[in-house]
């Protein structure tokens, strides 16, 4: 699709707000440094601008954070098995992505943060690392990227493409914009066909849009066993588990109500909590240990012992093993309007399932949680309270819930089988 005046017109106003818009980004980066230090390093990378001499690198992978790391990890590693040859780059936007990426692969992939979407930073970047095809994981549509990889010809791929109607409501404004920036995209696999048709609302071209599936159902399998052994001994002795994962800020006091509820049944049920953000570690730990809790970190502390109350997972890469821990998970962004995390791993670890009710980033999988039992939504901290202490006095129930959440990740793989036969016949060739 060749540029028009309309195109130019709306791409010179978005870039010119974007620049207006410039000093933001840098009190940006300072308030989040605040809260995690990371983000006070690597701003270099921020507005691509590199200090080595750039490396061509044939397939670039662009995950936002962990969760879509992790999405794309299946992908990342059949592709690097099947075509050593070819150099891979993935970009992420947090740090605790960046963590995960240099976790899973090292310096197998040159790996960068994506700069920010101005047309000069998209340019030095496309320049800097030559990508032949760009693979973008769910929803990042940043149009002077998009627009960038077209006007190169680089093809570009929307995998496991998510859009919520939500998200489809706030790019109102920009769809004139978006419309032909997707007219550009080589392929779009949607995780649903409700988000298929939501890229075709926004312009998208129906020829180029496949309903895939989600990549997060060919999860690997999780080899806890030993973790989960070793996890048992420190404790000493069987007692009641459960974990809240990814919590946000405002969720907090709902999950310290919620154990102090269960634990008016099952007084030395132990509590394992892992905060979304890396930020939050040593808030959440001074929170339980404010409220009266024997409080432990796996950082500091390594395992929870018997005394502990309240164990903190301020590391990462370890949330899995952890679930397979624990009975039952309360999965947060969920309680507050976030939209909700990935359901799908403690589906994968047999582990019942709580969410709250705010789960748009996640509608289909979690529809198809609830509509096979394997999952319960909760509305405050008192409904989460009483189906802890429901399922914890229910083994059965939990169990119930623990095998329909596996036969139903079971039932829903072949995402990736069905990418890559998309994907394959765009790869560079050498």
């Amino acid at each position: 699709m060749r540029a028009d005046l309309t195109e130019h017109v709306l791409r010179g106003l978005y870039s010119a707000a974007l620049y207006l818009l410039l000093p933001i980004t840098l009190y940006h980066l300072i308030w989040r440094g605040f809260r995690q230090r990371a983000y006070f390093h690597r701003w270099d990378e921020r507005y691509a601008s590199y200090a080595q001499p750039g490396q061509p690198a044939p397939v670039w992978v662009h995950a936002v954070s962990v969760g879509e790391v992790n999405a794309a990890a299946p992908l990342i590693d059949r592709l690097r098995a099947e075509h050593p040859e070819l150099r891979l780059v993935v970009t992420t936007i947090t740090p605790t992505g960046s963590e995960r990426v240099r976790a899973l692969w090292g310096d197998a992939v040159a790996h960068v943060y994506l700069p920010y979407d101005l047309p000069g930073a998209v340019a030095r970047f496309l320049r800097h690392f030559r990508p032949a095809l760009a693979l973008i994981v769910e929803t990042e549509l940043w149009p002077n990227l998009l627009f960038g990889c077209r006007d190169r010809g680089v093809p570009t791929c929307i995998l496991n493409a998510r859009l919520s109607a939500r998200s489809l409501r706030g790019y109102r404004l920009l769809r004139p914009l978006l419309r032909r920036a997707l007219g550009g995209v080589a392929l779009i696999a949607a995780q649903s066909a409700d988000d298929g048709q939501r890229f075709l609302a926004l312009g998208a071209d129906p020829a180029r849009v496949h309903t895939t599936g989600n990549l997060k159902f060919d999860l690997p399998p999780v080899e806890a066993a030993a973790f989960v052994a070793d996890f048992r001994a420190a404790l000493g002795r069987d007692r009641p588990v459960w974990i809240a994962a990814s919590t946000h800020e405002d969720e907090e006091a709902a999950v310290l109500q919620a154990h102090a509820r269960l634990r008016e049944r099952h007084a030395d049920a132990l509590l394992l909590w892992a905060p979304r953000h890396p930020e939050r570690f040593a808030a959440v730990a001074q929170r339980a240990a404010d409220a009266g809790y024997g409080v432990a970190r796996r950082s500091v502390d390594g395992w929870p012992q018997a005394q502990t109350d309240v164990f903190v997972i301020d590391t990462l890469g370890e949330l899995l093993k952890f679930y397979a821990c624990a009975e039952v998970a309360f999965v947060g962004g969920s309680l507050q309007p976030v939209g909700g995390h990935n359901l799908l791993e403690p589906a994968a670890t047999g582990t019942a399932i709580l969410s709250g009710p705010h789960l748009h980033n996640f509608a289909d999988i979690s529809r198809r949680l609830r509509e096979a039992g394997a999952m319960q939504v909760v509305t405050d901290a008192q409904a989460l309270g009483q189906a802890l202490q429901t399922l914890f006095d229910a083994p059965v129930l939990r169990q119930r819930m623990a095998q329909a959440a596996l036969q139903l990740l079971k039932d829903g793989r072949g995402a990736l089988a069905r990418t890559l036969a998309l994907v394959t016949p765009l790869l560079p060739r050498r």
